[in-house]
């Protein structure tokens, strides 16, 4: 499986804790559009031989679009890719752009999986996270989206600033009643130069707790298995038949060419990314020049990158693959260094697989840390 990626590099306006890239100007719109287009041509050839199976457009705020925007891209994927019969064709909304009349245009078009960040049913939450929409909005968008999607995901954060077990609790309730078959939710994280940094140090808004958020996460976990989801990677949950297949195949070390303005890609050995500058990455697409750097993985890379994706999903760190792909040097170490967590009920191995408990997968990012590969010159 292959998938593209388009980023659309716009907003309304700035979330406070988003520091992805974007812009709350659309002048170069058309401009983007057809950059857009001609990376989507020049990179043909990476996937000759491949059959695209997903094409996720995220952002930014991709529903920003309009349809015609949309189906313009979606077409010229097709015409220079070798689709699947029935891809996943997936794109992030916002709950203040899914008009019942939006949402009717994109069902009647090819996108088959709507992502709507709802984030919070809670104004106070919203407001402190400066969406562009409000809690009324986010209820209304459900119902109408459920009329006209079956595959629909929606993104909640957890570990809010004064937000209590009850009302991060009422927050999942609430999306449990629209019966979407798919939940990613994250803590809140504060990353350098957003406005929610500047807040915290300003002292306006306190401190997330980690305490508070593992509370969440478990509360979230044991929630949403009670109501037949499965936990399949660590932010991630879904009814069965409803995992994201666009992010699956991330996790799972697949192929994907990144489209757009800071977009990634990854060939399996090679990874890239796009410079992060709408007016340049216009100029480069202009002049029939990909503004992409790139850099080869060496083993140990890869080792890296499995061992964290691979604990943060139900599938697990394989130990023969890590023997066959990497090693025997390479299993010996991942051995050594997973001891500690296996006495501490924090991981555990199952036919020759290593898995996190439920105790330890809060936790995974950080075990997987202390599980990579850096200086083997004390243990050769």
């Amino acid at each position: 499986m292959s998938g593209i990626y388009i980023h659309i590099p716009f907003c309304k306006q700035a979330c406070h804790y988003c520091d992805f890239h974007f812009s709350t100007s659309l002048k170069k719109k058309d401009e983007m559009l057809q950059a857009l287009a001609k990376e989507i041509y020049l990179r043909k050839e990476e996937f000759r031989n491949e059959i695209v199976e997903t094409i996720y457009f995220g952002g930014g705020t991709p529903s920003i679009l309009t349809i015609e925007d949309i189906r313009f891209l979606i077409d010229e994927v097709y015409k220079h890719y070798n689709v699947a019969e029935n891809p996943e064709i997936t794109l992030e909304a916002n709950p203040d752009d899914l008009s019942e009349n939006q949402i009717i245009e994109f069902s009647k078009n090819q996108i088959n999986r709507l992502s709507i960040g709802i984030q919070s049913f809670f104004e106070d939450d919203l407001k402190l996270m400066n969406r562009a929409h409000n809690a009324d909005e986010a209820k209304k968008c459900l119902q109408k989206a459920t009329q006209y999607f079956d595959n629909i995901s929606i993104d909640l954060i957890y570990g809010m600033p004064n937000m209590s077990n009850e009302k991060w609790l009422q927050n999942i309730e609430t999306a449990l009643s629209f019966n979407v078959p798919h939940i990613s939710s994250y803590a809140l994280t504060v990353e350098p130069k957003t406005a929610l940094y500047s807040f915290i140090k300003k002292g306006i808004i306190p401190q997330p707790d980690d305490e508070v958020a593992q509370e969440h996460f478990h509360i979230l976990v044991d929630k949403l298995q009670e109501h037949g989801f499965i936990h399949y990677e660590l932010s991630n949950f879904g009814k069965e038949n409803y995992f994201s297949k666009n992010n699956s195949s991330y996790w799972l070390g697949k192929k994907y060419i990144g489209i757009g303005p800071s977009a990634h890609s990854y060939d399996g050995k090679n990874r890239g990314w796009n410079i992060s500058n709408n007016s340049l990455y216009i100029k480069s697409l202009h002049d029939d020049k990909l503004p992409i750097e790139m850099e080869t993985l060496t083993k140990t890379d890869r080792y890296n990158e499995y061992i964290m994706t691979g604990l943060r999903t139900i599938w697990g760190v394989s130990l023969e693959r890590i023997e066959t792909e990497f090693g025997i040097t390479y299993l010996n170490y991942l051995n050594k260094q997973a001891a500690k967590f296996i006495k501490d009920h924090l991981l555990f191995v199952d036919d020759n697989v290593l898995y996190t408990t439920k105790k330890g997968k809060f936790l995974s990012d950080g075990i997987a840390s202390d599980l990579f590969y850096i200086d083997l010159a004390t243990f050769l």
